[in-house]
């Protein structure tokens, strides 16, 4: 029994050890632990646990026992009873040890477990921070680019504005053109219609006198 305890008690040195130390064989620890607590391992552990706090209660009333017996008899121990009690309270202290042991095994490895969950949450923060960054980045570079866009479609706007009133000009002279045309093209008709109606009268007059210079005619012949 108590070369188990020792045994117990070496391990447990050794597990507090590597959690101690950033080695690869803490994380081995680490796995092992958290395979030990998945499934039916808690509820052996605590079994062991509750036996092993039995077996230390029972060596502490074994002392008690001894202690009481002697100041009953008022005599001196015998070698034996001293050689038990002895044993009793070395294995006592050993339980009590192992069971200290177990119970600082069990804390490291809760607060490592919490460590890497920190660590990993906030690599994930950064994470999430490099690319909220490099979003606005893009975000940043994309709203110069819009901008770069929208001066040159100014700068275009202004060119078709300045091209569409050359042309609007350029209209207005033209339809002012075409209404001085109409109004000279108007007065040609008018000038024409006036010149056929002397061509006309000019005819009718020439006929005229050729009626009266026939009939002048005719009657000199008679």
């Amino acid at each position: 029994m108590i070369q188990l305890m020792f045994i117990v008690i070496l391990s447990e040195m050794a597990l507090i050890l590597a959690f101690l130390f950033r080695t690869p064989f803490r994380k081995l620890v680490v796995l092992g632990l958290d395979q030990i607590k998945r499934g039916r391992g808690p509820i052996v552990v605590k079994t062991v646990a509750g036996t092993v706090l039995v077996a230390l209660m029972t060596s502490v009333y074994s002392i008690i026992k001894i202690k009481n017996s002697r100041i009953d008899k008022a005599a001196i121990v015998s070698l034996t009873d001293q050689v038990l009690m002895v044993k009793h309270l070395l294995e006592a202290t050993l339980m009590g040890c192992s069971l200290f042991l177990a119970l600082m095994i069990d804390r490291l490895h809760h607060y490592i477990r919490e460590l890497r969950i920190r660590r990993k949450s906030m690599e994930s923060i950064k994470k999430q921070n490099r690319g909220s960054e490099d979003g606005k980045a893009s975000s940043l570079d994309e709203i110069k680019a819009l901008e770069n866009e929208i001066a040159t479609s100014h700068t275009r706007l202004k060119q078709l504005e300045s091209e569409i009133e050359t042309k609007t000009k350029d209209v207005h002279t033209a339809e002012s053109n075409v209404l001085a045309l109409r109004k000279q093209s108007e007065g040609f008709l008018l000038e024409y219609d006036r010149l056929l109606e002397e061509n006309q009268n000019l005819k009718n007059q020439l006929k005229s006198l050729d009626r009266k210079m026939s009939r002048s005619g005719s009657k000199k012949d008679s």
